[in-house]
Order: C-alpha cells, then sequence, then structure tokens
C-alpha cells in the first residue's frame, strides 16, 4: 500500500497510482450497492401508489429508473477507465471540459453534496434507532453512527475495505431474509404484477413522471466507485463491473422489495404514508414486525454512511494534489487515509447534525448534482468526438443509445426541478457559480504571484 510512501505527508498525483490499488472488486462492489441502498425505498411507496393503484406500473417504474442508472453506470465506466483517477466528476469533467468545470464539480462534492446526505443517513438512522434501542435520543444515536464510521475510515483503506465488505454482507442478508419472509406470505394481498390495459394510463401518466424523479433518488449512488478508482485493483477492469453488478443487483434488490411490500399490506394503509417498510412489517411479523424492519434499516443505513464517508473525501484530496492551496487535503496517513479531508467532512456532517436545515441544503444541491453528471456524460460524446485517439480500455456498451437515455431523463429531472422548485434550483446554480468564482479567482492569484517570482528573479 501507500504506507511509505505518505510518509512525508504529501501524495500528490498518486491518487491514481497504482501504490494505493488495494481496493477489490467486491468491495467496489459493495461500495456501489452501500451507496444506493439507504431509506428511498423503504419510505417512497407511499406516495407512489398513491396516483399509481398498479403494481405491475409500480415495478414498472423502478424498472425505469433502474435501467437509467445502468446506463448512466456504463457511461461512468468508460469515463473512468480512461481516466483512471478517484475523485469522479472533478476528475472526469476536468479531463473533458476544463479545470474550472471540474473545479466546479469538485467544490460542490467536497462542501454539500456527501456531507449532506451522510447528515441525512445519520438522522433517518437516529430516528430509527430510537424503535430499536429505546430512550436513546435519536441525536447521539446519529452522531455515534457517524463518528464511529469515521473511525473506522481513518484507520486506512485495508480497514475500510474490511468494513465496508462485511457490514454490507449483513445489509444484504436481512434484506434477503426479509424478502424470503415475504414469499412465505400466507394470505398475500390480491395485487396483480402482470400488465392490464389501465396500466398503459399510469404509465403515460404525469404521476408517473413525477414518480421517477424520486426513484431516480432512490438508485443515487449508482457511481460511487468512480471516486477511488485510484485506490482500485486493475481499474479498468474492476471498475465496469463494480458499477454495473453494483447497480443490477440494487435494481433487483428494489424490484423484490417493492413486491413485497404490495404483497403484505393493502395499498390503503400504504397511500401517502412515509413507513411504508414498517407497515408491511407489521403485516408479515405481528408487532415485532415494526422493531425488526427498525432494525434491518439501521442496519442498512451503516454501510451506506462508511461508503459516503470513504469516497467523499477522495475528491478533496485529490484536489489538494492539483491546487497548492487545498495542499493540506492531500495528506495522507501511513494507512493510505487522507485524514485531514476526512476530518473536514466529518466536521461539515456533524455540523449539520446540529441544525434542521441540513435537508434543505440537500435539496438544494440535487440540481447541481445532477446537472454534473449531465456534464459528465455528456463529456463522453465530447471527448468520442474531439480525442478518438484516446485508449479506452472499456467502451460503453449500446452507445449513443445508453447516454442518451441516461441524458434524457437527466435532463427531464433537472427540468422538473426547475419548474416545481425555481428557488432551490436557482440556489443550486448560484452554488456552481460560486465555485466558478472562486476557481477563476484563485488561478488569477497563482498567475499574478508567478509573475512576480519571475520580475523578482530577474
Amino acid at each position: 500500500m501507500a504506507a511509505s510512501e505518505a510518509d512525508d505527508g504529501t501524495s500528490a498525483g498518486r491518487s491514481g497510482g497504482a501504490a494505493l490499488a488495494s481496493v477489490s472488486l467486491p468491495v467496489a462492489t459493495a461500495i456501489v450497492i452501500a451507496d444506493m441502498i439507504g431509506v428511498g425505498v423503504f419510505t417512497s411507496l407511499g406516495f407512489q401508489v398513491k396516483d399509481i393503484p398498479s403494481g405491475f406500473a409500480i415495478l414498472a417504474l423502478w424498472a425505469v429508473g433502474g435501467v437509467v442508472s445502468v446506463c448512466g453506470a456504463l457511461s461512468y465506466a468508460e469515463l473512468g477507465a480512461m481516466f483512471p483517477r478517484s475523485s469522479g466528476e472533478y476528475n472526469f469533467l476536468t479531463r473533458a471540459f476544463h479545470p474550472a468545470i471540474g473545479f466546479m464539480a469538485g467544490w460542490v462534492s467536497s462542501t454539500v453534496g456527501f456531507a449532506a446526505p451522510v447528515a441525512l443517513a445519520a438522522m433517518a438512522f437516529g430516528e430509527y434507532g430510537g424503535a430499536v434501542l429505546a430512550g436513546v435520543p435519536p441525536l447521539v444515536l446519529a452522531l455515534g453512527a457517524v463518528w464511529v464510521v469515521t473511525s473506522v475510515q481513518l484507520g486506512g483503506i485495508r480497514q475500510s475495505s474490511r468494513f465496508q465488505l462485511l457490514s454490507t454482507l449483513l445489509k444484504l442478508g436481512l434484506i434477503v431474509a426479509f424478502l424470503i419472509a415475504g414469499a412465505a406470505i400466507s394470505v398475500p394481498q390480491p395485487v396483480s404484477f402482470l400488465p392490464v390495459a389501465a396500466d398503459i394510463g399510469y404509465i403515460t401518466s404525469a404521476a408517473f413522471a413525477t414518480g421517477l424523479v424520486f426513484v431516480m433518488y432512490a438508485f443515487s449512488g449508482w457511481n460511487a466507485a468512480t471516486y477511488i478508482i485510484g485506490e482500485l485493483h486493475a481499474p479498468e477492469w474492476t471498475l465496469p463491473r463494480a458499477l454495473l453488478a453494483g447497480t443490477l443487483i440494487v435494481l433487483a434488490l428494489y424490484m423484490a422489495l417493492n413486491a413485497v411490500f404490495l404483497l403484505a399490506a393493502p395499498m390503503s394503509e400504504l397511500t401517502g404514508q412515509l413507513q411504508v417498510a414498517s407497515i408491511a412489517g407489521a403485516h408479515m411479523f405481528g408487532e415485532t414486525g415494526g422493531r425488526f424492519v427498525a432494525a434491518m434499516i439501521c442496519a442498512g443505513l451503516v454501510p451506506s454512511i462508511a461508503a459516503m464517508m470513504w469516497i467523499g473525501p477522495r475528491v478533496l484530496m485529490t484536489m489538494g494534489e492539483d491546487i497548492p492551496s487545498l495542499a493540506v487535503f492531500a495528506r495522507r496517513s501511513r494507512r493510505g487515509a487522507p485524514t485531514y479531508a476526512v476530518l473536514f467532512q466529518l466536521i461539515v456532517a456533524t455540523a449539520m447534525l446540529f441544525t434542521e436545515s441540513f435537508e434543505a441544503v440537500l435539496d438544494l444541491v440535487q440540481f447541481s448534482l445532477l446537472c454534473c453528471s449531465f456534464l459528465a456524460v455528456l463529456g463522453l460524446f465530447w471527448l468520442r468526438i474531439t480525442r478518438p485517439d484516446l485508449d479506452r480500455p472499456y467502451r460503453a456498451w449500446g452507445y449513443p443509445i445508453t447516454p442518451l437515455i441516461f441524458l434524457s431523463v437527466t435532463g427531464f429531472m433537472m427540468y422538473y426541478l426547475v419548474t416545481t422548485r425555481p428557488w432551490q434550483a436557482a440556489l443550486g446554480a448560484l452554488a456552481m457559480l460560486s465555485g466558478l468564482l472562486i476557481y477563476w479567482f484563485a488561478h488569477a492569484r497563482s498567475q499574478r504571484t508567478a509573475a512576480t517570482a519571475v520580475s523578482g528573479s530577474e
């Protein structure tokens, strides 16, 4: 690993080097799965069945979300195999367009892009944990989850890998156990998953389009492994397989979970409810059902927090390798952890937990994150046209159809946010603009410093 090379406190340019390439395919796949499966799949069904009371249409909704995510994963796999350096969109947009565009994406990710979802997942952990550990304040549980996971990340890549793999396997085991119990329901609800004539109307309705926006949020995280490309073993081989395998596994689990929810509880009880998993669990297991589901969700949130606390700081770390004023964040510990970058994200996430505003912050950055993903896949087309000579160890399957599908749906989601939440979208765009302004200010300052040094030497 990078122990001996990081002793000097710096690792400039090494995020893509072989010294840290120790993360295996199973661990990379676990990161994708853990980052994707949060609370979304356990809470959104109640709002979907309100306007789409059809088992087939509901599953079609989740299938479409999964297909779009697969299209995004295929596109990012080509970009990551071409440019095997950690940091996701920061790396891709820098190489495809301009360092300023890359800095803009990195700025959003490093400040709130990962810290806000960490805080949101931790708060959900605290709320669900209260059903298991009665009497413990949710804030204490939330803070405990974030700080414990952070201590694991500070232990280095090997420790993070073991924890991520084992916690994700536990998460999958609990979900599979829940699905097996659902398959054994003695008296399932009279819901059909076969298409009928009325389903055409549901699938072409505005409610279906609106539901797709929130389904796509539940699928977010399919690109998780691109943020640690520099730590992957044989990234040109590992990254495409991790992204595709992780996304397909989550797609299958999401379809199965929603089917079990619909079979376990009447739609009338699910309609408009947030705690659909608890309602289904109560029908399946009786009074203990709610507690079991709460424990399952808590166990599932821990690897989600761990994945985001692992991959998020790698953006700031890579920016520190390129930008002298951020060089402190590029420093790695003897075990390969970017200590200062991890601690920075911990501080931001902790501050958000002590406020009630982090959900609003997450709402604000959604437009920015969607825009960065849109630009990254757009960059795939741009590079195919302008740099056909680049070595492409992996080429996106189904090009140009698959990336066009992703761009179309992501563009629709951005349009939805602009039309339904204009102020949030405008503030998200303002956050991106602030990143561009900071880049140009820092760039101009460095040029003045260099010019002064040259004139002084003369």
